[in-house]
């Protein structure tokens, strides 16, 4: 046994560039890594550049060993274990839609302003919640309406930035 199992978010700069994605995912899948969220977008467009974050899980021998494969890829420029280095905001946007009528309508717009979520569209029967913050809070939601009608999410994965002066 190497440690216990943790979650870790990682962020990694690239260059913008046809392949590398597959490359990154290709490194886990080969491996047998998971990968619980992934998102990528250009961040420096003169440079030419994309941040991928992505949240993983293992024991600290598997999450130095995928920081380091990482960092070995082509054309990798920085990998940051911003859960090992400290501080950091996490979010994460979601679209939620919840089907109902009478009270049970009534009650997903009350949990609704609860979390703080907005209603960004409605019929007659439905209502689509948006809702952004720290994936626990989405995770929380998401159960909560699945009583009330919950039939479909769409969730962007987790962006995530050092607090401070720390950069990538």
């Amino acid at each position: 046994m190497d440690g216990p199992i943790e979650r870790h978010t990682i962020s990694v700069l690239v260059e913008n560039e046809p392949g590398v994605l597959a490359r990154v995912i290709g490194l886990f899948s080969g491996r047998g890594y998971n990968i619980e969220s992934l998102t990528v977008a250009e961040v420096e467009a003169q440079r030419g550049r994309s941040r991928i974050n992505l949240v993983t899980t293992g024991s600290p021998m598997i999450i130095e060993q995928i920081k380091a494969q990482l960092d070995r890829l082509v054309p990798v420029h920085t990998v940051r274990d911003l859960t090992a280095e400290g501080p950091h905001l996490e979010r994460e946007l979601a679209l939620i839609k919840v089907m109902g009528a009478g009270e049970k309508r009534v009650e997903s717009l009350r949990i609704a302003d609860i979390f703080r979520a907005r209603v960004v569209d409605s019929t007659n029967e439905s209502f689509v919640f948006e809702i952004t913050g720290k994936p626990d809070k989405v995770n929380a939601f998401v159960n909560l309406m699945a009583p009330l009608g919950l039939v479909e999410v769409s969730r962007t994965g987790v962006v995530a930035v050092s607090r401070g002066t720390g950069t990538i």
